[in-house]
């Protein structure tokens, strides 16, 4: 789905509409929480966004951690942690998502 300037307007009121229907009581908690990530528009594509090697190096150096410290910090292996800095591979899922958060939160976001 492409985002429009519409769409977003659109996405914008039925978040604030659900917010507040949950807030007087007239929502449960249940299906407040079933809000789909498409309504979260740009909020939710951050944690998507790619990362590029010396992004994450930088990202590492910036919290003056070791591979070995930010890789148990992440759960991730020391030797994939490597290769993410090198460009062997490239982060995924849930190692993208903890990239992006120390990437615009910070490291003490996630200690």
């Amino acid at each position: 789905m492409i985002a429009t300037k519409n769409s977003t307007r659109l996405s914008h009121a039925i978040l604030e509409m659900a917010a507040d229907q949950h807030r007087i009581g007239v929502m449960d908690d249940a299906t407040y929480r079933k809000i789909t990530v498409r309504h979260l528009g740009e909020k939710a594509n951050r944690l998507s966004r790619p990362i590029s090697p010396k992004q994450i190096r930088a990202l590492r150096e910036q919290a003056n951690l070791s591979q070995a410290a930010l890789a148990q910090v992440l759960n991730l292996t020391v030797g994939y942690l490597s290769q993410l800095e090198r460009g062997v591979k490239e982060p995924k899922g849930p190692s993208l998502a903890l990239l992006n958060i120390v990437r615009y939160k910070g490291i003490e976001a996630i200690l």
